[in-house]
């Protein structure tokens, strides 16, 4: 054999999990689902590979420059997908039939972006979906915005601010410029607003599109426009200058800002902002992008928006979609940086001691009848010494320890400790661990989000 030993690593942009980690990847990914199903979105899934021509042209210019691509064993081009909606809508156009419309889905997955890393942002990661396809009723528009505020919430996060604005409004005041075939550079600079100044944005739009240094400026004096949410459609509608598909997209706005309202969104988390631009090409209406107030500078945590055209290129059948996704990762880096992660590392509640080596079936008799009350419990493998197997507990973030020898046997009770503060209690310890389990259930419970926030 030889000697040489290959060092272990990992992929620029791409990592492991701990246990810690992962459980808090689980707990939030859990909560999304939960959130989605109470809306009636459906699971489904897509391969990690597509035709490259299913793929490229979809996004922009950055994701195909982005988009990692190789041919395969059988000589055919094929790449790794770069978000979930460009592959969505390759499914509806393929599976429509089956899934009649409108379809609701979420697709939790990983995608890859050949992209520089930074903080929050990874070449793997993963996304965390929901969609509508088939209907253009803004009834579904609002309900984006109201599922974005009822996940964040059940997550554990209030304090973030939900920033629409519609594509339709920034391609009418385009057009009124004379610059509607300079969409796409324009947009894609807009997009950075909020990751730089408005001096840097206007220089990327003229040198990257034909507009003028004053149609630049001017473009950023229209998407500056401030006050409140009626105050700014009010402002719209007199730039607006009559102009037909800019008066629909502040319609549109307006009937969102209300429905979201009507529906027990806070009118502070609510925000008309024009500059939001989303740099994908495929975005035809509103568009949403959500940003943690205490830490605006990650980025938006939960973005999307209306997509009209995107499966047109597959099927003659209009299929308008609309929807969002949670940025997981960028997420769990904010909240990492807030403060608002623990650190467990195992699921269990309970860790049962090995105390009594004679003893072992009744120990396996006692974690079998918890498990069957739904209560999550580890036994000790070994018959250490319990301060060995305490510590142990301590390390992986167990809530209590139970603690039983012969004599507590013999006696039905056990001792169970709590290891955030020291102390121990005697619980009686029957046939079927009756009152152990509901001690348990009934002390520090640990709902689903706690470990998130």
């Amino acid at each position: 054999m030889s000697s040489d030993r290959i060092t272990p690593r990992t992929l620029k942009g791409f990592r492991d999990f701990l246990p810690a980690a992962m459980m808090q990847r689980e707990q939030i990914i859990d909560t999304a689902k939960q959130v989605y199903r109470s809306f009636g979105y459906a699971p489904i899934d897509t391969p990690a590979l597509e035709y490259l021509e299913i793929l490229t042209g979809k996004g922009s210019d950055e994701t195909d420059r982005q988009m990692y691509r190789f041919e395969d064993a059988g000589g055919r081009q094929v790449g790794m997908r770069f978000d979930l909606t460009v592959p969505l809508a390759r499914y509806c156009a393929q599976h429509i039939n089956e899934l009649g419309t409108p379809f609701k889905r979420y697709h939790i997955a990983p995608v890859w972006r050949g992209e520089n890393t930074h903080r929050g942002r990874y070449r793997e990661f993963m996304q965390c979906d929901f969609d509508t396809i088939g209907s253009q009723s803004l009834v579904t528009d609002i309900e984006v915005a109201v599922v974005i505020h009822e996940l964040l919430n059940q997550i554990g996060i209030s304090d973030f601010t939900l920033r629409i604005n519609n594509r339709q409004v920034l391609n009418g005041l385009l057009e009124q410029l004379g610059l509607r075939d300079q969409a796409t550079p324009i947009l894609r600079a807009l997009d950075k607003l909020a990751k730089t100044d408005a001096e840097t944005v206007m220089e990327e739009m003229t040198r990257q599109s034909t507009a003028t240094t004053e149609q630049a400026a001017k473009i950023l004096s229209l998407v500056q426009v401030t006050g409140t949410n009626g105050e700014i459609l009010d402002q719209l509608e007199k730039l607006a200058d009559g102009h037909e598909a800019t008066l629909e997209g502040i319609e549109a706005l307006r009937h969102v800002i209300e429905g979201t309202q009507a529906a027990g969104v806070a009118q502070d988390a609510l925000v008309l902002d024009v500059s939001i631009a989303r740099g994908l090409d495929y975005y035809t209406g509103t568009i949403y992008e959500t940003f943690l107030n205490a830490l605006p500078q990650i980025g938006s945590v939960c973005s999307g928006g209306r997509y009209d055209n995107l499966t047109g290129v597959y099927t003659k059948q209009e299929l308008p979609g609309v929807g969002a996704s949670l940025g997981l990762d960028r997420l769990l880096a904010a909240m990492e940086e807030l403060g608002l992660l623990q650190g467990h590392r195992t699921p269990a509640k309970l860790l049962v001691t090995f105390f009594d080596r004679d003893r072992l079936s009744d120990y396996l008799k006692i974690c079998t009848a918890l498990r069957r009350r739904g209560l999550a419990v580890e036994l000790f493998p070994e018959p250490k010494k319990l301060g060995q197997q305490l510590k142990y507990a301590n390390r992986q973030g167990f809530e209590y320890a139970l603690i039983a020898g012969t004599q507590e046997f013999e006696g039905q009770r056990c001792q169970i400790k709590d290891l955030s503060t020291g102390e121990s209690h005697n619980v009686d310890l029957d046939e079927q661990c009756e009152q152990l389990a509901n001690w348990l259930q009934s002390h520090s419970p640990t709902p689903a989000s706690e470990h998130a926030g």
